[in-house]
């Protein structure tokens, strides 16, 4: 099920560091990508003696790939070591399917190679179990822990408390919180102190040498909160607004600047930067070995449609793509009709239109196999929200709030709704709406990590079989 817009705004708030000037955080940012390189470079002295350019090489794809680091050391042990393994086993993967796709991988040793992918992780988990160990030393060169207060409880104020009592090691402390409303009428999941009235902050940031002061109030307030502000300059406290950023669902929600000037971003893209070329990447690489390795089904199933039924091998359709533009998506045609125009019928269970080799490419995934040549196109991508036929997009915008963000992104040939059960025929608006909040989520929540999971799930989802094709 998906969470609700509240909820997942808090999770999302929640789960980002509070503290970014911690040191232990700036040490955790370094800490990965540091031990991944300098396990290399030993591993280099070791095998050839010195840095060659090959390892140097490597070893700045390496840190790119794994700056900054998560934080870690405030998770159980078992935890720990689950992450660190899965994010290993991952990244060695991608490094090695990139090394033979390219030949790189055979200008270093086997030996090394071995050496590398079972010490990198051993390395790294004793850097953590070391941090983990000195963490407390660490934050007592930073000075006396900071006190802070909250004004307004509210969903994103709640999410911000649940953040400094979950972090083990952080170097502020919630004191409590200020609101106007009677305590009956609000929400305090964590049982924070009930310090007052907003207009009783000023005194008690004098009284009780507050260092920080988060200002979780809404946007309605803007006047209220400019008063606050006024009555505050007699303070040294520090002052930080937390946007009311449960009054929109955020897709990729950040802070940026525009030469200089803060912007907040509430919807946007997740593949910009760095991030777009390791997606476009991946999916070229990915798509040409699986290309070369499906080519003999490619064949056979391009044989079995031209003779068993009248009609082209490949059936064109018009979808929407990234940024709402028209493209047109290949599949292996299975139906005796080719419907593109601005009425499209799903395909039903039992539909007379599909051909028995058709519904066999239909539950089996296979009819989709030419939309890895999109893929090489830049038309689409492996992972993505699916496609929908023109004319069904045209209906569904105008009655499901938010369809059209699903395409900010280009569509993939598995996805994220897909894999949870959420494919074939949508007959009614709740399966669409519920599809459609799957996409939403795999945006917010994009990595390459997830991409990876989708796909291996898809893997496992095809041979297992499941229903909801037709």
């Amino acid at each position: 099920m998906i969470r609700n817009r509240t909820s997942t705004a808090t999770r999302r708030a929640s789960g980002i560091s509070i503290a970014r000037d911690n040191i232990l955080y700036i040490i955790e940012s370094f800490l990965g990508p540091c031990v991944v390189v300098f396990t290399l470079w030993g591993i280099a002295f070791w095998d050839e003696g010195n840095i060659t350019p090959s390892y140097f090489i490597l070893s700045i794809i390496l840190f790119s790939l794994t700056f900054p680091s998560g934080s870690k050391i405030s998770h159980e042990p078992w935890r720990m070591i689950r992450n660190t393994m899965f994010n290993w086993v991952f990244l060695a993967g991608l490094i090695l399917l990139f090394g033979r796709a390219t030949g790189f991988i055979n200008l270093f040793s086997y030996r090394a190679m071995e050496l590398w992918l079972w010490l990198t992780p051993v390395s790294y988990l004793l850097a953590i179990f070391l941090l983990r160990t000195s963490a407390p030393m660490i934050l007592k060169l930073q000075g006396p822990v900071k006190r802070a207060i909250i004004a307004g409880l509210n969903d994103q104020g709640n999410a911000l408390a649940e953040s400094f009592l979950r972090h083990e090691y952080t170097t502020t402390t919630c004191q409590g919180y200020f609101d106007d409303r009677a305590e009956n009428r609000l929400s305090n999941p964590n049982n924070l102190t009930n310090l007052g009235k907003i207009s009783e902050i000023a005194d008690y940031v004098k009284q009780h040498k507050i260092n920080v002061i988060y200002l979780s109030l809404p946007m309605v307030s803007q006047p209220r909160i400019l008063k606050l502000l006024e009555e505050l300059h007699d303070t040294t406290a520090s002052v930080y607004i937390l946007p009311d950023i449960f009054l929109t669902d955020l897709i990729q929600g950040r802070i940026g600047q525009v030469d200089g000037i803060p912007v907040m971003a509430v919807c946007e893209s997740p593949f910009t930067g760095t991030d777009s070329f390791i997606k476009r990447t991946t999916d070229i690489l990915l798509a040409l070995i699986i290309l070369i390795l499906i080519s003999p089904i490619l064949f056979v199933i391009s044989l079995g449609v031209k003779f068993s039924s009248p009609g082209p091998i490949i059936f064109k359709q018009r979808r929407y793509g990234i940024d709402g533009k028209e493209i047109l998506v290949y599949k292996f045609r299975s139906m005796t009709t080719t419907d593109n125009g601005n009425e499209v019928a799903q395909a039903t269970k039992n539909d007379a239109r599909i051909t028995p080799l058709g519904g066999f490419l239909r539950k089996t995934s296979l009819d989709e196999l030419p939309q890895f040549f999109n893929v090489l196109q830049g038309r689409m991508s492996i992972v993505g929200p699916r496609p929908h036929a023109v004319a069904h997009n045209e209906m569904y915008r105008k009655v499901i709030k938010g369809y059209m963000i699903r395409h900010k992104v280009k569509p993939g040939i598995t996805g994220w709704a897909q894999v949870n059960g959420l494919r074939g025929e949508t007959d009614t608006l709740d399966k669409m709406q519920a599809r459609i909040e799957y996409d939403i989520d795999y945006l917010r929540h994009w990595s390459l990590r997830l991409d990876i999971y989708i796909i291996l799930k898809t893997i496992w989802v095809v041979v297992r079989g499941q229903d909801g094709a037709y």
